[in-house]
Parts: structure tokens; C-alpha cells; sequence
């Protein structure tokens, strides 16, 4: 039992860093196509994630790939019943790599026009739709005994889980302005700045209206209510969420960027803690969910796993650190790459 529990929460914990760190460049993306105003400021807006993204999202595939190889049950049953949106995600992420590549291999308008709104479509979907599937996943999916789906999928766009994909939209805004302030200069900054200010009111504003909706539409806040620490998860989002804005005032920029990691981090463990032990619940009838213990990988399996994730995953992490700080310089318009 203490393997699938710890297993349960190393799969929350990878899914919280996918949106941490492709989080940033997903926000970018979105507001890419109205704040750089020219042909050099995209190029710079693009450059400021280039070297960085496709790293980041070594995260998707490590969390998907725990949830194959910890939970198969749940990997089958996920991917089958939320085959759509997954595809759509994938496709959206593939057309966005491929439009920072080609971008920048003609000036003719249509098809930079082409390639810009590639960029927003394949940064804006993946965003939308994480959203709304795990809002759908805490509110519980319609699966049956079997695991399949009883309504059509766009069941899934109902009123929780358009806030959710709101609000993953508008945290990963946020934290992609926050980037830009960092690595950017003159009026691209100051635009980036005085949006991003607006956008966090914005931020609280969502925040606030889903967790009252998770409150209304979900059964996370029964183990908050049973277990009183995990009020802790929720004390230290909103902490993360006002320190944000204290170090904008304060014109440090990385250190609000970092508080807005940790804002998405927490965000998502609010719902992860709330959902233990279910990782797929019914709506139908509470029987047919999937949890860590009735769709786990055999416990000698789950053993050889958590060897490899203590090994490997500190190199990823200090890997990727390391390319961080080596790109945390300001973007030079006159050394463009993407």
C-alpha cells in the first residue's frame, strides 16, 4: 500500500512539473501573437523559450510514461476514453515545434502568418485542454465498469471543466510574462510588465472561482476536511500566488517567476491531494474508479521503478538547471536564431 501511495503522489508531483516548466513557454506562446509587435519582437518572444522548450517537455513524456508503466490500467483506460483531446495536445505540440523551426525560413506575410498562428493555436490548445481534462478528472469521468466512456466526449467542455482549462490558460499567461520580463528588454518588457499585472488580478480572480467551483462541483475537499495538514497545500498556493506580485512591485522578476512555479505546483497538488486515492473517478458509480491501489503496476515492479526515478531524476533536474542558468542571459535581437 505504501508503494502505490508513493507512486500516486511521484505521478502527481511529474504531472505538476510537465506545467510548471512547458507551462512558461505555453504563455508565451498565447500572448505572442498580440504583444510582440513586429517581426524582430516575435523572433525575440520565440527566442526567449527556444532553447528551453523542447526540454521541458521531457516532463510530458516522463509522466506519461509513469503512467504506463506504474498505473497500466489507468494509462489504457485514460487514453482511451480521453483519446481526442490527448490528440488533439499531441498534434497542437508537434505544429508548435515545427512553426518555431520554420518560421523564420521566409518573410513572405503568408507564411509567417501561417507559422505565427501555429504557434498560438499549438501553444493555446495543449493549455485549454490539460484543463479541462484534469478538471473533468477531479470532478470524476462518466466511465463504466469496463472503463468507457457513456456520454460523448464533449461532455467534457461542462461548466467545471471550462473553469479548469481557464484556468490553466490564464496561470500559464502569467508565468510566460513573467519570462519575458526577464529575458526581454525595452518596450517588449514594458508591455510584458504592464500586462502581466493586469493578468494576475485576472489570475486571483480565476483562482478563487475554481476553487469555490471545485468546492461545489467535486469531492476533493473530503480528505482536506478528514486530513487538516492539506490545508497546507492550499495556505501555500495562495502565498505563492500574493509573493508574485510583491516581487513584480519589487521589479524582480526571476524570484516572481519562481513564486509562480511553485503557484502552479501547489495548484495542482491541491487537486492531486484532494483526489488520493482515486486517479480516475466514476461519476456513474463510485465502484468502477481506477485508484493507486486496484490499477498499480505489481509491487516488484513499482520497486524497480522508484530505483530508476531516484537515480535518473536528480541528473534530469540538474541537467536541466544547468541549461537555465546558462540561458538566463537577455535575448540580443542581434544574435536571433528561431
Amino acid at each position: 500500500m505504501m508503494l502505490e501511495s508513493t507512486w500516486f503522489f511521484l505521478w502527481g508531483l511529474l504531472w505538476a512539473i510537465y506545467f510548471m516548466t512547458d507551462g512558461f513557454d505555453l504563455g508565451i506562446g498565447i500572448v505572442y501573437p498580440f504583444l510582440g509587435k513586429n517581426n524582430e519582437e516575435k523572433r525575440v518572444m520565440i527566442n526567449s523559450l527556444g532553447p528551453l522548450w523542447d526540454g521541458n517537455e521531457v516532463w510530458l513524456i516522463t509522466a506519461a510514461g509513469v503512467t504506463f508503466a506504474a498505473f497500466p490500467i489507468l494509462y489504457s483506460v485514460m487514453f482511451s476514453s480521453l483519446y481526442t483531446p490527448l490528440m488533439l495536445i499531441l498534434f497542437a505540440l508537434i505544429i508548435r515545434g515545427v512553426s518555431f523551426e520554420f518560421r523564420g525560413l521566409s518573410n513572405k506575410k503568408s507564411w509567417v502568418f501561417i507559422w505565427d498562428s501555429s504557434v498560438f493555436v499549438g501553444s493555446f490548445l495543449p493549455a485549454f485542454l490539460f484543463g479541462v481534462a484534469f478538471a473533468n478528472i477531479f470532478q470524476g469521468i462518466p466511465i463504466d465498469e469496463n472503463g468507457i466512456i457513456q456520454e460523448s466526449v464533449f461532455s467534457l467542455l461542462n461548466p467545471y471543466g471550462l473553469l479548469g482549462g481557464f484556468l490553466f490558460v490564464v496561470l500559464f499567461i502569467v508565468h510566460g510574462l513573467l519570462w519575458l520580463c526577464v529575458r526581454v528588454t525595452g518596450d517588449l518588457k514594458d508591455r510584458a510588465l504592464s500586462f502581466v499585472k493586469k493578468m494576475w488580478i485576472v489570475e486571483v480572480i480565476v483562482i478563487i472561482g475554481f476553487v469555490a467551483g471545485s468546492y461545489v462541483y467535486t469531492n476533493l475537499f473530503d480528505n482536506y476536511f478528514k486530513y487538516r495538514l492539506l490545508w497546507l497545500i492550499l495556505l501555500a498556493a495562495v502565498v505563492s500566488l500574493f509573493m508574485i506580485r510583491f516581487f513584480i512591485s519589487k521589479r524582480k522578476f526571476f524570484t516572481a517567476w519562481a513564486f509562480s512555479a511553485s503557484t502552479i505546483v501547489f495548484s495542482t497538488f491541491f487537486g492531486i491531494a484532494g483526489l488520493f486515492p482515486n486517479l480516475f473517478p466514476s461519476s456513474i458509480n463510485p465502484e468502477y474508479s481506477l485508484t493507486a491501489f486496484n490499477s498499480s503496476s505489481s509491487p516488484y515492479t513499482l520497486k524497480i521503478m522508484l530505483v530508476v526515478v531516484v537515480v535518473f531524476i536528480p541528473i534530469v533536474i540538474a541537467y536541466q538547471s544547468f541549461a537555465y542558468k546558462l540561458f538566463s542571459n537577455k535575448v540580443d535581437p542581434k544574435d536571433l536564431i528561431y
